[in-house]
């Protein structure tokens, strides 16, 4: 969060709600979806009815079909046949004459106290059985096994890794209610980690996805909390004079950045994950906040206003002389860089805030919002899609996008505000 000091104007705080990311499939779904845009070189795909699916809790294969469609990367090819499951031998000739490149289809049975669902992959065009996977699991787990089925149908297509089993978190404000919530990638499974009457911001998943930190206004002011999503059990590891805030974790999970006040100024410090002493890595008048590690561990990108106004900068993780990154425009903030370090992420004043993404190998940045408030961009796992909040129509939402924002996928929820997402790494 980009905070200035007492003695200067206060700038634009930061939350978003969480977007969690497309077609509500049940009755109790969460979130609807609407998707905007057109892909190119889309996959044409046909999802047939898993056999037995009826039955089922969930409908597998709407899940993996919503999933899909949400990558931008496909576009469903709906074709009238009979009933198919994994066992089946279609007849692939009529769903090329629909246009599909891939069928999937696959059925869905009980298995003692949970679940088995086995899905089939063809390749229409090249006439072939791209194989086939089974998921055992427990009775709450089915929603789970669709988004396993959903990967390995995503990496078998287009070579690379899936992300629809990771994890979102994010925080919702009702009334005067904080909660903080983490939910399948989809937005659905929502499940509370903590409830507070006070506010909870920047949520920041550990690289094996075992942790939250997050900064947590409980005792009076911003305290940098670590909190373990398996048990529930949380420490403090930044309360120290002054403010608290924006924790970043490093590549290896060993440490965290955060930005404190405790001497004055407004200054980026890193210290031990479980807490302890921190070491200040900028000095100076100007405000430094909002930082976060390149994935190699060698780098750290942040937020200062050294230059005038809040631009983008990177540094030696060790700290030292900080170039600045972004050049156009006179506002950007929120930075995010993807997994493979390609990708840059961040808000930017252009008409309103919009979120933009920069090739950090060539300097180039494309917009990929035409809305005029969103905050908070948060890459997912693969580096394919974000996922941010924003306000349309006065309400305030989560969406998501493709890197090229190419496809948006819109998700309201039926209660409170929905803010500060973070999608999880893949476990």
């Amino acid at each position: 969060m980009f905070r200035p000091s007492l003695s200067r104007p206060l700038w634009r705080s930061f939350w978003i709600l969480l977007a969690g990311l497309l077609l509500s499939l049940t009755a109790q779904a969460q979130f609807r979806v609407e998707v905007t845009g057109a892909g190119i070189s889309q996959y044409p795909i046909t999802l047939s009815p898993f056999r037995g699916e009826a039955s089922a809790p969930q409908q597998p294969s709407g899940i993996i079909l919503a999933n899909l469609l949400r990558s931008g990367l496909f576009k469903s090819v709906p074709v009238s046949s009979e009933q198919l499951d994994a066992a089946s031998r279609p007849a692939l000739a009529v769903f090329r004459e629909a246009g599909s490149d891939y069928l999937v289809a696959g059925n869905v049975q009980r298995q003692g106290n949970g679940w088995q669902l086995q899905v089939r992959l063809w390749d229409v065009v090249q006439q072939r059985d791209m194989g086939s996977q089974t998921y055992a699991v427990a009775a709450a787990d089915l929603r789970l096994a669709a988004h396993r089925a959903s990967d390995w149908i995503y990496q078998q297509i287009t070579g690379r890794q899936g992300v629809f089993s990771s994890r979102l978190s994010y925080v919702t404000k009702a009334g005067g209610r904080h909660t903080l919530w983490v939910s399948d990638a989809d937005g659905e499974g929502a499940q509370p980690a903590l409830a507070s009457n006070h506010p909870i911001i920047s949520p920041s998943w550990s690289p094996d996805g075992s942790r939250l930190a997050y900064v947590s206004f409980e005792l009076g002011k911003p305290v940098v909390f670590v909190h373990n999503v398996r048990t529930g059990q949380r420490q403090q590891v930044a309360n120290f004079k002054g403010s608290n805030s924006a924790p970043a974790w490093s590549p290896d999970g060993s440490q965290l950045l955060v930005t404190l006040t405790r001497d004055g100024g407004s200054h980026l410090y890193l210290l031990p994950a479980t807490g302890g002493q921190p070491r200040q890595l900028t000095s100076g008048s100007s405000i430094n906040t909002e930082a976060r590690f390149s994935p190699d561990g060698r780098s750290i990108y942040f937020v200062s206003d050294r230059g005038g106004a809040p631009q983008i900068y990177r540094m030696p993780a060790s700290g030292g002389d900080a170039q600045r990154v972004t050049w156009q425009g006179g506002y950007n903030i929120s930075p995010t860089v993807s997994a493979d370090g390609q990708l840059l992420a961040y808000i930017t004043r252009s008409g309103g805030f919009k979120l933009a993404v920069m090739d950090l190998r060539d300097g180039s940045v494309q917009l990929v919002t035409d809305t005029a408030h969103d905050e908070r961009p948060s890459f997912a796992p693969n580096g394919r899609m974000l996922v941010y909040a924003t306000r349309i129509g006065g309400q305030k939402t989560l969406m998501t996008t493709t890197v090229d924002g190419s496809i948006k996928t819109r998700l309201a929820g039926r209660q409170g505000e929905l803010r500060e997402p973070a999608w999880a790494p893949l476990q």
